[in-house]
């Protein structure tokens, strides 16, 4: 029996890590950055002794063989970006947590506890990387919103100087489109929720990222068409390279 159980708990490993995409490597000054997709909105970065785990969602299944975070960034409310399910079932002793206001009162005192409020335009530094809360919200703005202006928060992360930055819930709004020097970036596009397609391509196009991730692209209408978001991209700015990943275990990394 017991050799059952060690069996199957290998075969847990294997599967939750042939389920996520293969993780990147970037050179920064000082260490290489990993970055590993897990689901949706749902990533994490590895950088030295640090293990940022950014909106956990999708049970700690998702997060079997990866290191125990020491950094947990979350963006918003909702539960694909504060889940108190998959928090729960994670090793987050050591980690710390850097949330929005909105965020921070909806946790338990005991995760309170081990976490820092930072608003929008807000900056702190922590294990030598640099984190900036950046806006997210909804276009127009207005109290019907999804997305409200500073309840959320995007971040940029300099670390080892690479800059990159991760939307949030957002539409092409003007802090994004606006951005400079991004290295990496997460940029999500799923209606009605954020922004389309269009939005997305039309806003990397004007900021110009060295690379560019599309993430959260699951929406009411399924999975939104990346290919297309890839094509608009390179066709304006082929210098930006577009990296198409496999955030929902459907298909193979391209």
């Amino acid at each position: 029996m017991k050799h059952l159980l060690t069996l199957s708990f290998i075969l847990v490993l294997i599967s939750a890590k042939a389920q996520r995409a293969t993780p990147d490597t970037f050179e920064t000054n000082d260490g290489d950055l990993t970055i590993q997709p897990i689901v949706h909105g749902t990533l994490a970065l590895g950088w030295k002794d640090q293990t940022i785990y950014v909106d956990p969602y999708g049970g700690a299944e998702k997060f079997d063989g990866l290191k125990a975070p020491t950094l947990i960034l979350i963006t918003d409310i909702h539960g694909d970006h504060y889940n108190e399910k998959t928090l729960e079932a994670l090793d987050t002793k050591r980690a710390k947590f850097i949330v929005p206001q909105a965020v921070y009162d909806k946790m338990p005192e005991n995760i309170q506890a081990q976490s820092i409020v930072l608003g929008n335009g807000q900056t702190i530094v922590f294990e030598g990387m640099e984190i900036l809360a950046m806006p997210m919200y909804n276009l127009p703005e207005d109290e019907e919103s999804r997305h409200t202006k500073g309840r959320g928060n995007g971040y940029v992360l300099t670390i080892g100087g690479k800059r990159i930055y991760l939307s949030g819930d957002t539409e092409d709004i003007p802090e994004m489109r606006n951005l400079q020097n991004i290295d990496v970036a997460f940029v999500c596009m799923n209606l009605p929720y954020t922004m389309s397609v269009d939005q997305a391509a039309s806003a990397v196009n004007e900021f110009k990222p060295r690379i560019v991730y599309p993430y959260h692209y699951r929406g009411q209408g399924g999975l939104s068409d990346v290919e297309s978001f890839k094509a608009q991209v390179n066709a304006e700015s082929p210098e930006v390279e577009v990296r198409l990943r496999d955030w929902y275990g459907e298909k193979s990394n391209q």
